[in-house]
């Protein structure tokens, strides 16, 4: 019998468990996001209106990236209803780009020995570039209306977007220009550097221009001599803006800048208002130029709407200079448990880590669990699942893929329900503690969709059965709980 045909007669549309990732889950994208949640969703949410810390351990499949992509979604919703205190999300979920770049800037032989240099500064460049970019390119595409920033915050907007956006989309150069222009900062005619120059040179032309005896070749070569002077100003501010542009891309070393790009937009900036601002240079004093960034960053998202900021971090087992390595993991994540920054005013980060991370954690000693504090940052671990929570969430899944319910699950809870699936030779009890020891929902959909298949197989259509016997559930569930074993040991794929 056809699968189809199985599914069908008991009034499902599609499969329910065909899909095992959150991130290219069609059936949890659009009828499951909002209805379902883990038991500890709450806590790992928390308000949006407060932005606040937390920090959970889950295994491969167990619902990590369903935590992500659900709290961006409720944010998303809560800004749509809360225009004047939105929250801004950065979902710093791709390390890549960052890994290579920073093991070219320490000239590293192999990924353990460069992220044993890795810091949190490094973390904090890396979220503001996200943030930063993102901005931007929202300021550029909705034409928001910058007026309400005061002189001083479109400052820090520009120096914020010299030194972090990371667009590709156009040259840097001209998506910096453009942004200038619309935030009405210091228009070209009022740069002192190029006054004093043009100035300088009109004036000997227009002496030259006055007095023909002054075109004579004994005259003409001392009349460079003013016009040298008056460029020499500009000259300074050249060399001096390409050596903050070094020092800043020594000091960024998460990230790319084009140093031609970067010259030109410092050179817009006077020098007293550059000494003055806190800038990531290699110089400096690393982690408190970045606080007062990120506290400048803050301001100008305050007057624009925004009230705080959620920070996502995800998928840190999948960058490929990391190969899901839990060495390599803790030395890139252990930096950013910084109770200084998890609880940085107006400032919540979400990490949601592997849970081979927890060992590490449990063997910290005292020194790293006061910088740390986990016991502050709302600590699930592990990201656990029941028999019965897992029960449930395949009885959601089922009604929401019910015939007729394609907004989503109905919430009388009317529908399918697994027990219907399942022959009444095999107990509640022996199918909730079953479905306990496959302990994910990425397993428990894998299962049931191998167990489907395998009953399917079992009958013709000529002669259907409409329910799953204890001899093909056992056989099956033994099969799958072999594999599980064997991947858990580091001997299959699961």
């Amino acid at each position: 019998m056809k699968t189809e045909q199985f599914l069908r007669h008991h009034g499902i549309d599609g499969n329910p468990f065909s899909e095992e990732d959150a991130q290219t889950d069609t059936v949890f994208k659009r009828r499951c996001m909002a209805t379902i949640h883990h038991p500890a969703w709450d806590k790992f949410f928390g308000s949006p209106a407060d932005p606040s810390t937390a920090l959970v351990f889950g295994e491969k499949g167990s619902g990590k990236t369903a935590l992500r992509l659900q709290a961006t979604a409720e944010m998303d919703a809560y800004n749509q209803q809360h225009p004047d205190g939105r929250v801004f999300v950065i979902s710093y979920d791709d390390f890549n780009p960052y890994l290579d770049h920073f093991k070219t800037a320490v000239r590293a032989k192999d990924t353990a020995q460069a992220l044993t240099r890795w810091r949190l500064q490094d973390h904090m460049d890396a979220i503001l570039a996200q943030g930063v970019t993102q901005l931007v390119d929202a300021l550029t595409a909705n034409r928001v209306d910058l007026s309400a920033l005061s002189l001083d915050q479109r400052r820090d907007l520009l120096l914020l977007a010299a030194f972090y956006d990371q667009s590709t989309g156009e040259p840097i150069e001209r998506r910096w220009s453009r942004l200038r222009r619309r935030s009405g900062f210091r228009p070209l005619w009022s740069r002192r550097d190029l006054q004093i120059g043009f100035g300088t040179t009109l004036l000997v032309i227009g002496l030259i221009a006055l007095f023909p005896m002054m075109r004579s070749m004994t005259v003409l070569p001392w009349l460079l001599v003013p016009i040298v002077l008056g460029w020499l100003y500009w000259g300074w501010r050249i060399a001096r803006a390409e050596w903050f542009a070094s020092d800043i891309r020594k000091g960024l070393r998460v990230l790319s800048r084009d140093p031609a790009a970067l010259r030109w937009e410092l050179l817009w900036f006077k020098p007293s208002e550059l000494s003055g601002q806190p800038m990531p240079t290699a110089s400096g004093t690393g982690g408190e130029e970045r606080y007062e960034l990120l506290r400048k960053f803050q301001g100008v998202l305050k007057t624009l709407g925004y009230s705080g900021i959620v920070v996502l971090i995800d998928r840190v087992d999948e960058p490929q200079q990391v190969e899901g390595d839990p060495r390599k993991m803790r030395a890139l994540i252990w930096p950013l448990l910084d109770h200084k920054f998890l609880r940085h005013p107006g400032l919540g980060v979400k990490l949601l880590l592997p849970i081979e991370l927890a060992y590490y954690l449990e063997k910290e000693d005292k020194e790293f669990y006061d910088r740390a504090r986990p016991d502050k940052l709302n600590l699930v671990k592990p990201l656990r699942w029941t028999g019965p929570s897992l029960y449930d969430l395949a009885g959601d899944r089922l009604r929401a893929c019910a015939i007729g319910s394609a907004s989503g699950a109905p919430t009388n809870g009317e529908g399918p329900r697994l027990r219907q699936l399942i022959d009444e030779a095999i107990s509640d009890d022996t199918l909730k503690d079953s479905l306990g020891n496959l302990r994910t929902p990425r397993q428990l959909f894998k299962f049931l969709h191998r167990l489907v298949q395998e009953h399917c197989h079992r009958h013709t259509e000529d002669a259907p059965k409409w329910s799953v016997d204890a001899d093909t559930f056992r056989t099956t569930y033994s099969a799958h709980l072999r594999e599980l074993d064997a991947f858990d040991r580091g001997y299959g794929h699961g």
